[in-house]
């Protein structure tokens, strides 16, 4: 599905499903270099289960137009913009690794329209390593390279997908480098740079889940765990074993735990 958010041509998906006034509506921000895809079964699940779906991809990601957003700020000025034009008063937000940041920054800014908050993969702060960062800033192969890596645990690195024939590391590898040149650093440039994380935490009256994976080397537990800590009330799922690409690691899991709060 297309709208028009900021004069640019955005898509999102409903998970198959169709968008109806008396639903609940729950609302997926994917990860840096990422797209409305990492939701697929998720999108699918709470499609078919009687809510509406809205899994977004962020200006310059997937099939969205425009520019990459600079800062956490404003992608998530962009998402109440979004959910304003379609009309969401709304939602249950879920949002992985620098979308969980996004997720944050909107449920700490418009908490009266963040019905629920899951936060996957999450850190805050969570900065970027100077190796890591540098490789995307001249749009190099090595940075999917130690970003795919380092997103998997290694029961994903050795193969471990339950769906015969699928590789968890090449597809995590193909979905990066679909991304046009300069989003990766301004995703990842955007995550190193926001500040005031245990801030907006301190402040969510949401209801509250924070899934972490256990050996995530992307965004480490302690550091999830720390969030869950300043969030009064945060419930918390531990995923083992499980890296950060946990909703291709552990799909069931990462649902089962969903489904406990959206």
């Amino acid at each position: 599905m297309y709208i028009e958010v900021n004069g640019e041509k955005t898509f999102y998906s409903v998970g198959n499903g169709s968008i109806k006034a008396e639903q609940q509506s729950v609302v997926f921000v994917h990860g840096a270099g990422m797209d409305h895809s990492v939701w697929t079964m998720c999108s699918r699940y709470f499609a078919r289960h009687g809510y509406n779906v809205f899994a977004f991809d962020l200006p310059a990601h997937g099939r969205s137009s425009g520019e990459p957003l600079a800062s956490i700020e404003a992608m998530s000025a962009w998402l109440k913009s979004a959910l304003d034009v379609l009309e969401i008063e709304q939602a249950a937000v879920v949002g992985h690794s620098m979308g969980s940041l996004v997720a944050l920054s909107f449920a700490a800014q418009y908490p009266e329209r963040t019905r629920a908050m899951a936060l996957l993969g999450t850190s805050t702060p969570m900065p970027v390593g100077a190796v890591l960062l540098d490789a995307a800033r001249d749009n190099s192969h090595d940075a999917i390279d130690m970003a795919n890596t380092w997103s998997h645990s290694s029961f994903g690195l050795m193969g471990g997908n339950e769906n015969p024939g699928m590789c968890m590391t090449m597809g995590g590898q193909r979905l990066i480098e679909r991304t046009a040149d300069g989003v990766y650093f301004a995703d990842f440039n955007a995550c190193n740079e926001f500040s005031n994380g245990e801030e907006l935490a301190a402040s969510i009256k949401a209801n509250t889940l924070i899934v972490v994976g256990m050996q995530d080397k992307m965004t480490m537990p302690v550091n999830a765990l720390k969030v869950a800590e300043i969030i009064d009330g945060a419930n918390v799922v531990k995923l083992d074993p499980c890296g950060h690409s946990m909703m291709s690691e552990q799909p069931n899991k990462v649902l089962d735990a969903l489904a406990t709060i959206v």
